[in-house]
């Protein structure tokens, strides 16, 4: 597993995006709305791309284009064929990929390779029956890292955040925002620093990579680090159905073979490995980073803040006709058995 992570994390900003372009037959177009220096740009999209030229015998290559709209109409643009491929947020778009959301209960995961990986499996074995992809080619599901508190004040109880004006991104996040009492404010993560730096927000819930990648580490005065994270957030990487279906039947099984959980897999190492170099922004900027541990009182205060969320994520997806809790359970079950292989 370590020289697995090594080798998909070592390729660097310069890779080039196709093996043979004048040999494809077929080029698809990725939209991307997250700077190039995050882990998407950086990494994940430049070895997915190696990964798909490959596999195609170079009759398929890669393109990425920046996104400038809101990350939330990446789903539309993609089902729409403006692109053929795309990720986004599920939660920017409520009501639509709630069962995704089994991921963003806070406590469940240790780190985003892992939880990327169960999420895959839980959702191939117990909910890619309720068809929330109707319509698209879904290639992987990721998440971050645990996501903390990035905020312009210090935390030193979690009463500190009452009346406190966060961002928040959508999902489960929300109702964590609700029960600490803070006034939530909606906005895509990319607004955080533009929200944070002109006084809109007091601070966002984010993961720790945003430090550098957002230039967090400009704005913030205080990282505060949960030993498990308050949350992690949901991401989904899909295709134009029609494109995929264009294909041929080799090119069609030689892209899933690099996707899946595969590319699950590359996204969450990469979005995790990232989180370090945040930390690393967010000290020598002079932001103060405080790691708490589990018998720190802030942790058994979110603890017990936080007791029934899995109920509240089971109730939240009654109407998918699904085992939801037979889901939560193979996807704790998956949690356990792949950080046991590492």
């Amino acid at each position: 597993m370590m020289n697995f992570k090594k080798s998909l994390l070592c390729v660097t900003a310069g890779a080039v995006l196709s093996l043979s372009a004048t040999a494809a037959e077929t080029t698809l177009r990725v939209a991307t709305w997250l700077p190039p220096t995050n882990p998407q740009n950086e990494t994940v999209w430049p070895i997915w791309a190696k990964w798909v030229e490959e596999a195609t015998e170079g009759r398929v290559e890669i393109i990425v284009e920046n996104y400038t709209g809101h990350p939330k109409t990446i789903f539309d643009a993609v089902e729409d064929g403006v692109y053929d491929v795309g990720f986004s947020v599920n939660a920017y778009l409520p009501g639509r990929f709630t069962l995704t959301s089994v991921a963003e209960i806070p406590g469940e995961i240790t780190d985003a390779e892992t939880g990327s990986v169960a999420l895959w499996r839980t959702y191939q074995h117990y909910f890619e029956s309720a068809g929330e992809y109707n319509g698209l080619q879904l290639l992987a599901l990721f998440v971050h890292g645990p996501g903390q508190l990035h905020t312009k004040f210090s935390v030193n109880s979690l009463n500190d955040l009452k009346g406190k004006k966060m961002r928040v991104g959508g999902g489960l996040i929300n109702d964590i925002a609700e029960r600490l009492e803070v006034t939530p404010v909606s906005a895509p993560a990319p607004k955080s620093y533009e929200m944070m730096q002109q006084g809109v927000v007091d601070g966002t819930f984010l993961p720790v990579q945003e430090q550098k990648f957002f230039r967090l580490s400009e704005i913030s005065s205080d990282l505060t680090l949960f030993p498990r994270g308050l949350y992690t957030t949901a991401f989904s990487v899909v295709m134009n159905i029609d494109a995929f279906e264009n294909l041929s039947k080799k090119d069609q099984d030689a892209i899933m073979r690099v996707s899946g959980e595969k590319l699950s897999r590359l996204a969450g190492a990469a979005w995790g490995k990232a989180d370090e170099n945040g930390i690393l922004e967010a000290k020598s900027n002079g932001v103060n980073v405080v790691f708490l541990t589990e018998d720190d009182q802030r942790v058994k205060d979110l603890n017990k803040l936080t007791k029934g969320i899995d109920q509240l994520w089971i109730d939240s997806v009654k109407n998918r006709d699904v085992d939801a809790k037979a889901g939560l359970a193979a996807f704790r079950k998956y949690v356990n058995e792949i950080n046991s292989e590492k």
